[in-house]
């Protein structure tokens, strides 16, 4: 039961992304828990199977040892789960709550990639997000699996689904204009590892695609590229800055620039004469950076070929007409404080990714998920751009109006609206998470009382 219940919870997110089944599957977890003679071990199998089939895709280019590392890192954040099995079904919800908001910040930074709450954008109750933000989403999952575990057990429970009564409360954010951009999604040479080892290929594919759209249409407030789309230093190929002044439009773009001898991941507002450059502020441990470089050289030896990257340390916003954007970059998207400051500073957000590292595989999907319920979390349309796709165009409640396929050149011509005002997840800040540990908390000190008088 272990075993199958960590392959449904897999199930709950691309490729397959059958939000359903992730309350259904942590519901057939806690009831194997019940008679579990080694519930640690239990856990152990549960978290291992979810996220080895769900993380398969980090093992496309760079072998099995790191996807395996991977999943076996993340299963070990489950054991205390099977304290559960000790105390009370109900404190499950609490423990699991906790371990993931701990997994979106430890260790390196957090790896949140796989939080309940990013499986549910097309769930009846994904609205939630943006009244308690994230944690209150994976909260409100965990309660229906309680009470799916008590219909397991004959019983009726209906107090844990209160909290749903939340999505009557009304969100605040007005659309205050619109954007059009042109997206464009120039496609890499070759997926892999070594996606931009052909000097401006994917530059030049990116212009290509560029230029093809505009052709057909050339009326848009700004062009938007991905990250990696300038596969060189503009800074220092007077070619390729050459061609970017070339466009009458303000063009946003990704490039990778050295600073000060120093490798930066950038996103940079190209607007004439005038640049203003974004760094990015949360790098991918072991993608942009290797912490415990010694160990992980042992590991891996792809690790001796990064060079570490330099964080940016500032956060500012591109003003292009009425818009106030906020660039996102790739791994960003899992940085809650990250895309708070964003949503405060911003009205619509702009994800720049590149998903040529991991082939055709159920990453791209996954994080096009994450953007989802972001955009609802913040109230604020994005428009998530890749290189090789999925790039989409999402609006304030999570829904995709436009969407490219996998690797693939192509382009969209979006209208986004500019969305003003705060979802009431972003007023509460960090107080969010805080409020739905202490309803699952509840939960568990209510069950308690009830035991007692049945004593």
């Amino acid at each position: 039961m272990a075993l199958l219940s960590g392959g449904l919870l897999s199930g709950a997110f691309a490729p397959l992304s059958l939000w359903w089944l992730a309350p259904l599957a942590i519901a057939i977890h806690m009831h194997s828990l019940k008679s579990s003679v080694h519930p640690y071990v239990n856990c152990f199998l549960f978290a291992l199977t979810f996220n080895a089939i769900a993380l398969n895709w980090t093992s496309i280019f760079v072998g099995a040892s790191p996807w395996l590392i991977l999943a076996v890192g993340q299963a070990l954040f489950f054991l205390p789960l099977g304290l559960s099995r000790r105390f009370s079904p109900t404190i499950y919800p609490l423990i699991f709550l906790s371990l993931e908001q701990l997994r979106t910040v430890f260790p390196f930074g957090g790896f949140g990639w796989l939080r309940i709450a990013y499986s549910q954008a097309d769930s009846p109750y994904s609205r939630i997000a943006a009244i308690g933000g994230a944690p209150c989403l994976s909260a409100i999952v965990l309660s229906l699996a309680l009470v799916i575990t008590a219909v397991f057990s004959k019983k009726i429970m209906i107090t844990p689904i209160l909290p749903l009564l939340l999505i009557l409360i009304p969100v605040q954010t007005q659309a205050v204009g619109d954007i059009k951009v042109l997206m464009v999604q120039g496609d890499v040479p070759q997926l892999g590892l070594d996606f931009n080892a052909r000097a401006k290929a994917v530059f030049a594919n990116h212009v290509a695609q560029t230029r093809k759209a505009l052709a057909i249409d050339s009326d848009v407030d700004f062009i938007l590229w991905p990250e990696n789309a300038v596969d060189v230093d503009p800074f220092t190929h007077i070619d390729v800055e050459s061609e970017l002044n070339s466009f009458s439009q303000p063009l946003i773009i990704g490039a990778v620039i050295r600073n000060q001898g120093r490798l930066q991941n950038t996103s940079i507002l190209w607007q004439g004469q005038s640049r203003q450059i974004y760094v990015k502020r949360h790098l991918t441990p072991f993608g942009e950076y290797i912490p415990v470089r010694s160990l992980a050289q042992k590991i891996s030896p792809l690790s001796r070929s990064v060079e570490d990257f330099q964080a940016g340390n500032s956060s500012p916003e591109f003003s292009i007409a009425e818009a106030k954007i906020a660039p996102i970059i790739c791994f960003e998207l899992v940085d809650d404080r990250l895309l708070a400051q964003a949503a405060q500073r911003s009205n619509i957000f702009v994800v720049q990714t590149n998903s040529a590292t991991f082939g055709i595989s159920a990453q791209s999907a996954q994080q096009l998920g994450i953007s989802r319920i972001r955009a609802i979390e913040h109230g604020r349309d994005t428009l998530s751009v890749s290189t090789t796709g999925i790039s989409a165009v999402i609006d304030h409640q999570g829904e995709i109006q436009e969407r490219t396929q996998l690797h693939q050149s192509a382009h969209i011509f979006a209208t986004a609206k500019l969305r003003a005002g705060h979802t009431p997840g972003d007023r509460l800040g960090g107080w969010a998470p805080v409020l739905s540990l202490a309803w699952l908390l509840t939960l568990v000190r209510g069950r308690g009382r009830l035991r007692v008088q049945r004593r």
